[in-house]
């Protein structure tokens, strides 16, 4: 059923503040939305396409905050594809996006529905929390953070990427942690992996942008859906800063043990 009553704008909030917050925190943001409407019990009607909507003011968050980054790669793409110079590292950066780009996106294609069927509940998302935890702390054991970003390297982290699709394992934790397998430092592989999410974030909710339009949503909660995606952008931002700058001098083991933290209690409790 679709937000209603005197809590339709706080609804609204808790779930774009909640989508914000967890989308670029590697505890998951879908995860964290699927237990949020089950303890406060928040619903809206579109599940899935009202989420993706969502992911849509967190891409432009990340679109807003590494400004100057897409601006330099912008004009350094249009500068090779013009066959002018251009530095091996911005190069290497614009290819390892697009080859990151890719099996997210294909793999996302082909396996959405079913993953929207079978693993949108939260005893499921509890396991993905665990799942998660464990490939962080191999991440952290196995990576060596010091051999920087290659096309092939972005090839692979896109298939880290690509976990996202599991409610509970988390974008930009997955991302990282490919990562940092992959040789990146911790801060590196954050950066990459926020770049990295901006093309899938943005393709997935401008579709499910239009299922919602689409399927009348704007017609009866337009205003609930602004004030969520308001609430996602700013919270979206503020969470970008405090994990590049967290990840300087920090390893991802808070976050372990958050996530643990939390599947034990969704078993204990819900």
């Amino acid at each position: 059923m679709p937000l209603i009553g005197m809590g339709e704008l706080l609804s609204a909030t808790i779930l774009g503040l909640v989508q914000g917050i967890t989308e670029f925190l590697p505890i998951s943001s879908t995860g964290h939305l699927i237990i949020a409407r089950e303890l406060l019990g928040l619903q809206v009607e579109y599940g899935l396409a009202f989420d993706a909507f969502l992911h849509l003011a967190t891409a432009l968050a990340v679109l807003i905050y590494f400004w100057k980054d897409w601006r330099r790669l912008f004009f350094s793409a249009l500068s090779y594809v013009q066959g002018k110079g251009i530095e091996t590292k911005e190069k290497v950066l614009i290819l390892a996006l697009i080859a990151g780009t890719i099996p997210a996106a294909v793999i996302g294609f082909f396996s959405e529905s079913r993953i929207e069927e079978y693993f949108r509940n939260v005893e499921f998302v509890a396991y993905a929390l665990i799942a998660g935890s464990v490939l962080f702390l191999i991440a952290e054991w196995v990576g060596k953070q010091n051999e920087g970003l290659s096309i092939k390297k972005g090839w692979w982290i896109g298939f880290f990427q690509a976990l996202a699709l599991i409610p509970g394992m988390s974008r930009a934790g997955s991302t990282i942690a490919g990562g940092l397998l992959f040789g990146l430092s911790r801060e590196e592989a954050a950066r990459f992996a926020f770049l990295l999410s901006m093309p899938i974030i943005l393709g997935v909710g401008g579709i499910k942008g239009f299922e919602l339009f689409g399927g009348g949503a704007f017609s009866h909660s337009l205003f609930p859906i602004l004030v969520s995606a308001v609430s996602a952008f700013v919270a979206g931002i503020l969470s970008i800063h405090f994990l590049l700058k967290y990840l300087r001098t920090h390893t991802l083991g808070i976050f372990i043990v958050y996530r643990v933290a939390l599947a034990i209690a969704i078993f204990i409790f819900i």
